[in-house]
């Protein structure tokens, strides 16, 4: 091994390098999960479910914490980059890999430009004649706006180039002002005033019922809490990733979950009774959707506040718009590595970074910013990507722990029988949560994903095209049109799109909790549908074993380095 070529196979290909340990690992996921959410994710769901919101950020945090110990499973038990794009693959072949894929590119790729979204629009809202980057009507970044959008994403690019080294060392130093000033808020508005009365009057804990607690999920409180997934995606370039990856996804969720509920309280305590009066629907007058904790800051005379959040609102959502492109970076070179699309898109370079992969995601995330021109626009399109993403983690837990029993797990998941059914349940219910607009514009974007496969694979001699394996993959069709059509008898629009003329509803024939009990029962039956559907165990472990062969490579890479 002394005389090989630091990074670089017998091939002469060259390879990601396993770099990243347990702290900086933590500092990625908790970096992804501490972003615009936290400025902006209280007073939407506030809004939408009053004090409610508490039981919103209980409830988003134990199905959570749930899924992130299923992905502590996967991912130290099967290390690899793109990892939530690769498990689906092993255990139901093509079509499973690539529905889960696609969707965990699709919620990855477009959160950088969300971030960066996210500090331009509270900048102008700060300093609207200095800082002008969207257009007159609001509706739209104009040239200067996209201008100021393509600085942050070349910076994140020039970053995430240097190496996964430097990625991760860059996001540990803005983590630690991304949690302290979250901390620092939550004392100092609390200190400052605090209306105990707000949790009780004004149409009560919940003047909104369970239906507003459901909504506010949707509306802002998934978004932030996710992310815990990230420390899984860069399994490949992770030193001891069997005992890191568990600790790393559950210490970062726990910090994030326990900051947002604090965030909460602070934020609802700290309203003004006064603008309580007619309700939550505009709690502090004179502020549009971003500034909240900014605006409460100067009512209360804390100009020193203020002034320390007009910088995180750069700094928090910077930072994680720097570790999502390069996360969805490796998430594009996971759909490489399993032949959905050219290989080229995983090519490494010789500083162990998907080269190809990350150029790709700089260029989507500034198309991002064309058609969706707000923060809030995106927001439930990523989230119903994102826990369809999380949805196929217990189905493949529970397939791989059949179909690859043998395997040495580091972690193992207890109480897997009843945890990754309720985990598969629970995901479904946030998309339908989102609302029928916004899963309508999801399967839309499956659709494209689907359009793009398929043309790849029919441009490939036949010997080349990736093995489909349909029996395996059954059950997602009807998962899929189960969620669109539960999506729209229920009582969840969103924003109701408008195609061709005529505007979608949702029909509100499945009244609150008959959509929820109907939504639960066809989702435990699809679940144990896909959980006996995975490939034949021979194919799961050739699956497996390519995995480990590149994994080894990795490791390889690490040690001569």
């Amino acid at each position: 091994m002394a005389t090989t070529t630091p990074g670089v196979a017998p091939t002469g290909e060259y390879h990601l390098h396993r770099k990243v340990g347990l702290r900086p690992l933590t500092m990625i996921s908790l970096g992804s999960i501490i972003g615009s959410g936290w400025l902006l994710g209280a007073l939407h769901a506030a809004t939408h479910a009053g004090p409610g919101s508490l039981l919103s950020w209980i409830i988003a945090g134990v199905i959570l914490g749930i899924l992130a110990l299923i992905h502590a499973e996967l991912g130290s038990t099967y290390p690899v980059s793109g990892g939530t794009a690769r498990f689906p693959f092993m255990i139901f072949g093509a079509i499973g890999g690539f529905a889960g894929g696609w969707m965990a590119f699709l919620q990855a790729v477009t959160i950088a430009p969300i971030e960066v979204e996210a500090s331009l629009s509270y900048l102008q809202s700060k300093y609207p004649h200095s800082f002008n980057t969207y257009n007159a009507a609001g509706t739209a970044l104009n040239g200067k706006g996209i201008l100021w959008g393509a600085i942050f994403m070349l910076v994140f690019t020039a970053i995430n180039i240097m190496g996964v080294r430097w990625l991760a060392e860059t996001n540990a130093i803005s983590v630690y002002w991304k949690v302290a000033i979250p901390l620092i808020t939550i004392g100092a508005l609390i200190f400052s005033a605090f209306h105990s009365g707000n949790f009780t009057k004004f149409g009560g804990f919940m003047p909104y019922g369970f239906h507003g607690v459901f909504a506010a999920m949707a509306l802002g409180v998934i978004f932030a809490a996710e992310g815990f997934e990230q420390a899984i995606q860069v399994g490949g370039e992770t030193i001891n990733p069997q005992r890191n990856i568990p600790r790393a996804v559950i210490i970062s969720m726990v910090i994030g979950i326990v900051i947002y509920l604090l965030l909460e309280i602070a934020f609802i305590g700290v309203i003004d009774p006064k603008n309580l009066a007619h309700g939550w629907a505009n709690p502090i007058p004179g502020v549009g959707a971003f500034g909240p904790y900014a605006s409460l800051a100067t009512t209360l005379g804390l100009g020193w506040l203020s002034t320390l959040l007009i910088i995180d609102a750069v700094v928090s959502p910077a930072g994680t718009g720097l570790i999502y492109l390069g996360t969805s970076s490796r998430l594009s070179y996971g759909l490489g590595r399993n032949g959905y699309f050219p290989k080229v898109i995983s090519r490494i370079d010789r500083r162990g970074v998907p080269i190809v992969s990350i150029g790709i995601c700089f260029v989507v995330g500034m198309l991002t910013f064309l058609p969706f021109p707000s923060w809030s626009g995106l927001v439930g399109l990523v989230t119903s990507a994102t826990v369809i993403m999380y949805a196929f983690a217990p189905v493949s837990l529970a397939g791989l722990r059949k179909q690859d029993p043998d395997r040495q797990r580091a972690y193992r998941l207890p109480w897997a029988a009843v945890l990754c059914p309720i985990a598969f349940i629970a995901a479904n219910l946030f998309v339908y949560f989102s609302g029928f607009s916004t899963v309508f514009w999801l399967y839309v974007f499956i659709l494209a994903g689907v359009i793009i496969f398929g043309l790849y694979q029919v441009s490939l001699p036949a010997e080349r095209r990736t093995i489909i394996e349909w029996r395996s993959a059954y059950w997602i069709l009807p998962w899929l049109a189960m969620l669109f059509v539960v999506s729209w008898l229920g009582t969840y629009d969103g924003s109701p799109p408008t195609v061709f003329g005529i505007t979608l509803l949702a029909t509100n024939h499945l009244k609150q909790w008959w959509d929820v009990l109907v939504l639960s029962a066809a989702s435990l039956a699809i679940y144990y549908w896909a959980a006996n559907s995975g490939m034949a165990t021979a194919k799961v472990q050739a699956a497996v074993e390519d995995v480990e062969g590149e994994a080894s490579i990795e490791l390889e890479s690490h040690l001569v380095d």
